[in-house]
């Protein structure tokens, strides 16, 4: 009965995560990874629970067992994401915050929030009520928290709210599982030794989070998917070494998973960072064999598993003993594991990085519902299921926004084709026809209907404030401007649209692609800043382009172009200059970003 009410509450939190996850504004995917990210630090939860029944009962709060050891280092891990994601989560949010938005009064959230502590900390030390049930009502508020939480990004409005329901759930979820700790006969320095680990990781993760700007957000989001994972693995690893024979085939299957899938996460979203940081080469690896390789990792796993369930089977071929086979299973999973989850990230171009965080947010939610079934523990497996539901439709709308197949993305073979000229691809004739600073301010002060369309060049140069200078400048002159953002625009989902939250643009005048398309035909001038295969028109004329298919910004359609760029002959994922370079009504601004358009904003001011 417990297993059927623990699938039934993860298959309703799933379902719930589903239909608040499509609510999320786009311009909000990069807070909503941020907060999924935190949210998902509730690992410390299983960590918490080690700490409790890993303890030899020697009193010291120093770890005593490999057990305990496992929940320490899964707590501290935990905690260094749920601070570090909320904060940037904050940051983000505040970023989109204008004078005239109404204040928020956060502190009245307190007030209902304390009454249920309140009445947990009445439960656990006055027996008011039975604890098992209060902390089991306290852990379902958790759950519900955590959903709004999302809910709540779906506009920038009601978007800090819903980070604030974020924070009001982990802690829900935390206060919950202290009173388990208390049910299961944890002594003082069991909560002392979890207080001290808390403290420690949150500490970290708020300086940590201090120096996090929206440039190097995307990478940061990937060093905390790998917190998750790693404390995914030591939760389940001292689960097992703390009840080693004692463990019925479900529960041995949910930490088998939880560790392979903790892997996965780990490495795949350390080689992320590396990526993104510019500390690894963002090249595609291509071996030789890739697939098989993959499928050869992913073979032993599977008979691990097996050997991890029933010894038996391999008993006549290791001559171990049933409990010594299965810790060299979870110790084989443990390494293979990371080693598929490195080759399946480095198989995958720079360019695809968008699609890769979303995968790793994704599978840190699995990861978290893994423990919550090892656990028999209900909220983590209704977190995990928002969480993993979360990621794995940003996945989706990310590889449909690139044109890329998710099947492909998922095994690793989304960036491993190198970008080479295709034979039968279109060749472009003519030359690229640049222009000056001065043809630029003349065409800005011409035109009556701007767009601007930025790209991952505005983040790398920190243009975003000249152009919102820009902006203001133009706007006060009785001209509409108005910015395109494509779905993939930057390393992350929602990206660009935090950066230039970062400069105050005001987010009435930021479109998705979607709702800006069909204006361009009547625009008299749009300016393409640090942006290439994202208003490609190779995507929808050229068949024989890698990017074919794949939704642009039609920015050749208006009357006028202006391409911003460091140097001419430089291409994107495509490995092809972009046509609209060559087409009659393009010019091309050669020059570093920040310092264009600091020179055009110069100039708009003396006029």
């Amino acid at each position: 009965h417990d297993s059927i009410a623990l699938v039934s509450s993860f298959a309703l939190a799933g379902l719930a995560g589903y239909q608040v996850v499509w609510g999320v504004a786009p311009a909000l995917h990069s807070p909503l990874m941020a907060v999924t990210n935190a949210i998902s630090g509730m690992t410390a939860v299983g960590g918490m629970l080690l700490l409790s029944h890993g303890a030899s009962g020697s009193g010291s709060i120093i770890p005593d067992s490999p057990s305990h050891w496992m929940g320490a280092i899964a707590t501290m891990l935990s905690f260094i994401n749920i601070s570090g994601g909320f904060l940037i989560t904050a940051k983000m949010l505040d970023l989109f915050k204008r004078e005239n938005d109404p204040d928020d009064f956060f502190e009245y959230y307190m007030l209902p929030a304390g009454v249920m502590l309140a009445g947990l900390f009445a439960s656990a030390v006055g027996n008011v009520g039975e604890l098992s049930n209060v902390s089991g009502s306290v852990g379902i508020a958790s759950a519900v928290c955590c959903i709004a939480a999302i809910a709540g990004l779906a506009n920038q409005e009601t978007a800090r709210t819903g980070n604030m329901l974020g924070v009001t759930g982990v802690a829900f979820g935390l206060a919950a599982t202290t009173a388990d700790m208390s049910l299961a006969g944890a002594s003082a320095p069991v909560f002392e030794q979890a207080a001290l680990l808390a403290g420690a990781g949150s500490g970290i993760g708020a300086v940590l989070a201090s120096g996090v700007g929206p440039t190097e957000l995307p990478q940061t989001v990937a060093a905390f998917h790998s917190l998750v994972g790693i404390a995914a693995m030591a939760g389940a690893a001292g689960e097992y070494f703390g009840n080693a024979g004692a463990l019925d085939s479900g529960t041995l299957v949910s930490i088998y998973l939880a560790t392979f899938i903790g892997g996965v996460t780990a490495t795949g979203s350390m080689v992320a960072f590396g990526k993104l940081a510019g500390l690894l080469k963002p090249k595609a690896l291509s071996l030789p064999g890739r697939d098989q390789l993959n499928l050869g990792m992913l073979g032993l796993c599977i008979a691990g598993l097996a050997s991890f369930i029933d010894p038996s089977l391999f008993a006549g071929v290791a001559h171990m003993g049933p409990e010594e086979l299965r810790a060299g299973s979870l110790a084989l999973v443990a390494g293979v594991s990371g080693l598929l989850g490195l080759h399946l990230t480095a198989s995958i171009g720079g360019a695809d990085m968008p699609v890769v965080i979303t995968v790793l947010n994704s599978y840190s939610g699995w990861a978290l519902c893994a423990e919550g079934f090892m656990l028999g523990n209900p909220l983590l497996a209704q977190v995990g299921a928002l969480i993993g539901f979360s990621g794995a439709i940003l996945t989706w709308i990310m590889c449909e926004a690139m044109g890329r197949d998710i099947v492909s993305v998922i095994l690793g073979g989304a960036g491993t084709v190198a970008p080479v000229a295709i034979e039968g691809a279109a060749e472009f004739q003519g030359e690229a026809i640049t222009c000056n600073i001065d043809g630029t301010v003349d065409k800005l002060m011409e035109a009556n209907n701007i767009i601007i369309v930025p790209g991952y060049g505005l983040a790398v140069a920190q243009a975003q404030f000249a152009v919102a200078d820009i902006v203001k400048k133009l706007k006060a002159m009785g001209k509409n401007v108005r910015f395109g953002i494509h779905p993939v625009a930057g390393r992350m989902p929602g990206q660009l649209n935090v950066l230039l939250a970062e400069a105050s643009v005001p987010y009435d005048v930021v479109f998705e692609m979607e709702e800006i398309n069909d204006d361009f035909e009547s625009t008299d001038l749009t300016l393409v800043i640090g942006a290439s295969d994202t208003v490609s028109s190779a995507a929808e004329d050229d068949p024989n382009c890698s990017i074919y298919g794949m939704p642009v910004l039609r920015v050749w359609k208006s009357k006028n172009v202006i391409v911003m760029k460091r140097k001419l002959g430089s291409t994107g994922y495509a490995g092809m200059e972009n046509p609209i370079l060559f087409k009659d009504n393009t010019e091309v601004l050669l020059g570093d970003a920040h310092d264009t358009c600091e020179t055009i904003r110069s100039r708009l001011t003396d006029m």
